[in-house]
């Protein structure tokens, strides 16, 4: 059935948080004063896309829609940590490109059937036993776990095929694909037989083969919505070469010459690369020609003169054929690779707040200080660098942090807590 190729598709994925830091003190018999043994909590699990050759469209995707790895679990006491989230595992057919939802750019390429991490679980926090000092025997506090990352993407199948069948509606694609290859795409006498691309394996000789690709029929104005072949143009995207079948029987009562024009206008308008990709042109349907071959006569004239190869064929009585496909093997044998497209998305700025923002909290000798301001200045800072190490202590002084600390009741020798930094304050 058309609907169960699916294409394109927006999802949200979340990663999973970590979890928190336990609170617990070691009890023993006969061990006195046993000290704080709380466990760290869990990292979150990560959200990982990976390639599923079995899979052929996005019709997993069409109503689950939201995907959420396991949250961290908190720590223990006896110093146990708490069991990392689950990692989610997405299944993506081979040549699903995974673009930003917002800004369209490409996060990845599913092509080379590299597994993808799309978001990162957050990391757990530190139990109570990495706090104990010789002066804070009794820290009854931990760090709660940071959140996993989040973020909406569009799925977009673009298929894997060396050669695209590109051409008006009716023209016998399906039937070339049926003809060299083992597919059995729909044929019958009427537009739009072909709702969803269909792929086949066409064998040239021993060792050699290549993917085909029967795409949906363009028409004119596709480009801009009309008809079916806007929905599906994207599938030619990867194709290393273009086989532009035209029908110069006149049965559609239709000129070749205007319809080898207008497919290729339609190209251009969709992508100029892909217009300007090596094709050749076969006249089909040559068989219900009979005397008269002016139509393909200048069709042959009006094409080799623009430099493309030109064949004779008709996809029904299997005449034309194989010379077609052993052209689309040599020639392929000198193109480059399929196109794998390179990933240019480039994560917005987080929204940092100012210093006004960033929490403190106060428990016992210990300050905790967090926000994503001082989140953002912690990244920017080299912590070898004695430099950059007065440039952060100034940018806290200068922010205010320092003066909120005092004017809270800090003393020096308490403990200040910033993400992954632990210093003892002095003033």
């Amino acid at each position: 059935m058309a609907s169960a190729f699916v294409d394109k598709v927006t999802i949200t994925v979340r990663a999973g948080d970590g979890g928190n830091g336990a609170v617990a003190f070691h009890r023993e018999k006969y061990v006195a004063a046993g000290g704080p043994d709380g466990g760290d909590g869990g990292r979150g699990g990560d959200i990982i896309f990976e390639v599923d050759d079995n899979m052929s469209t996005l019709m997993d995707f069409r109503y689950k829609r939201k995907y959420v790895a396991g949250n961290g679990q908190p720590g223990q006491g006896k110093r146990c940590s708490g069991r990392d989230g689950e990692t989610l595992r997405i299944r993506v057919p081979r040549g699903t490109v995974l673009r930003d939802a917002d800004s369209g750019q490409i996060m990845h390429d599913m092509s080379s059937g590299e597994p993808f991490t799309a978001c990162r679980g957050g990391r757990g926090g530190w139990g109570n036993q990495h706090f104990a000092t010789p002066t804070r025997q009794v820290p009854r506090f931990a760090k709660p776990g940071l959140p996993g990352e989040s973020h909406t993407i569009l799925l977009e199948l673009k298929l894997l095929a060396d050669v695209g069948l590109v051409g008006f509606p009716n023209v016998g694609k399906s039937t070339l694909l049926s003809v060299v290859s083992k597919a059995h795409p729909k044929i019958a006498n009427y537009h739009f037989t072909t709702l969803f691309p269909n792929l086949g394996v066409v064998y040239v000789s021993e060792g050699a083969s290549f993917v085909m690709a029967d795409i949906p029929g363009i028409i004119e104005g596709a480009s801009d919505g009309a008809g079916l072949g806007h929905d599906f143009l994207r599938h030619i995207d990867r194709c290393r070469l273009l086989v532009h079948l035209v029908d110069v029987s006149g049965s559609e009562g239709r000129d070749p010459v205007e319809d080898f024009e207008t497919i290729n206008a339609e190209l251009r308008a969709y992508n100029e690369t892909l217009a300007s990709r090596p094709q050749i042109v076969v006249g089909n349907k040559c068989d219900l020609l009979g005397d008269n071959r002016e139509n393909i006569d200048r069709l042959r004239a009006h094409v080799e003169a623009q430099g493309y190869r030109f064949f004779e064929m008709s996809a029904a009585a299997h005449q034309g054929t194989h010379e077609l496909v052993q052209a689309c093997g040599a020639m392929l044998q000198e193109l480059p690779p399929t196109q794998v497209f390179e990933a240019d998305y480039v994560p917005p700025e987080p929204e940092i707040g100012t210093a006004e923002d960033v929490e403190i909290r106060h428990i016992d000798d210990f300050w905790l200080v967090e926000g994503p301001w001082l989140q953002r200045l912690i990244a920017a800072t080299n912590f070898g660098d004695y430099e950059s190490r007065l440039w952060f202590d100034r940018m806290l002084r200068q922010s205010g942090i320092f003066d909120r600390l005092e004017s809270m009741g800090i003393k020096e020798g308490d403990t200040v807590s910033m993400y992954d930094l632990d210093f003892e304050y002095r003033y």
